[in-house]
């Protein structure tokens, strides 16, 4: 992993924990695969743990690893790293995306009620006002909360965790996952619709599917354009997932409201129309796991290691033939 993935997780005790069931290779940690150090390294290595920024682990990687049975990832997303070498080779393959989940629906969750309550932008206008002694009990129309309709497209880790976290409110859920029956939907508390029902028919709706060669660009014009005026969409997920030009389109005209932590490109261009725009709140891609949100993927990827070092396999395996279906 690299330097700022290894300060996030390795921390002492995580370091300490690890050494409770394996003999760790000293430090520093690898940052790559290929140098003198690291063939070192890898030809006694059996599990590796890696991390945001790890190299592909091709054949020429796995010929210098001929004893690496493991791999232990302490993020979400194995695609960048994990190759068909690794499965060619039986490698199991564990990740800490169930972990990075948490954070990111809480992300979610908090900006559908923000939304609902128009916060940012009473702020705002607050501020602008400078005053003290108006008016700030009046009312928007659709301001509020109480029985709003969310929409979760996505039935994945964080879209299942989203929908967990809003069963204590008085709103009503509703999913479109092709690959969920209605009879599992309504094992979740939820709805199941198509896709333009989700857009057509909630006040919000929150992206959670993976950038995968079928989704790239699923929420497009005609979707967008079918939201209800003053809808909210919000995309913690890819930003490649939305057309992005019909997104700032729609937000830009003041039809529908974007909370954004994903964009495409990932970094929007200084002269893009949705930094300035008020429909819109870009974040930096913040929803996942930051500060001690990094201390829950590193215990996760410990409890991982403990139950692979007991022969008892993960507990959070990532498999070849769901890679389809995954970020």
């Amino acid at each position: 992993m690299d330097a700022a993935a290894a300060r996030g997780v390795l921390h002492d005790r995580t370091l300490a924990e690890l050494a409770e069931y394996t003999r760790p290779s000293p430090l520093p940690r690898l940052d790559e695969l290929t140098g003198a150090r690291a063939r070192g390294v890898l030809a006694e290595t059996e599990l590796l743990i890696t991390g945001w920024g790890c190299p592909p682990l091709d054949e020429d990687v796995l010929a210098a690893a001929p004893r690496l049975r493991a791999v232990a990832h302490t993020a979400g997303s194995v695609r960048g790293h994990i190759t068909d070498a690794c499965w060619e080779r039986g490698v199991e393959v564990s990740s800490a995306a169930a972990a990075n989940a948490l954070p990111v629906a809480e992300y979610t969750v908090a900006m559908i009620l923000l939304s609902g309550k128009r916060v940012l932008e009473s702020a705002r206008e607050y501020a602008a006002a400078r005053a003290r002694d108006g008016d700030w009990l009046h009312v928007r129309p659709g301001m509020g909360n109480y029985r709003r309709t969310v929409g979760i497209l996505s039935a994945s880790l964080i879209g299942r965790r989203v929908i967990e976290l809003l069963r204590p409110y008085d709103v009503d859920v509703r999913l479109y996952d092709p690959y969920v029956t209605g009879e599992e939907a309504a094992a979740l508390g939820v709805r199941g619709v198509t896709l333009p029902e989700l857009f057509a028919d909630c006040d919000v709706v929150s992206v959670h599917a993976p950038l995968l060669p079928a989704t790239r660009g699923l929420v497009g014009a005609e979707l967008l354009g079918a939201m209800r005026q003053d809808a909210v969409l919000i995309n913690t997920a890819r930003g490649a997932v939305l057309d992005q030009d019909a997104l700032t389109d729609a937000v830009c005209a003041g039809r529908i409201r974007a909370v954004l932590d994903v964009t495409e490109p990932e970094v929007l261009p200084p002269g893009h129309p949705l930094w300035d725009c008020e429909n819109a709140l870009v974040t930096p891609h913040i929803a996942g796991s930051l500060g001690n949100e990094l201390e829950r993927l590193a215990d996760l990827t410990v409890s991982e290691v403990a139950r692979w070092a007991r022969g008892e396999g993960f507990a959070h395996p990532v498999r070849r033939e769901r890679l389809a279906f995954l970020a």
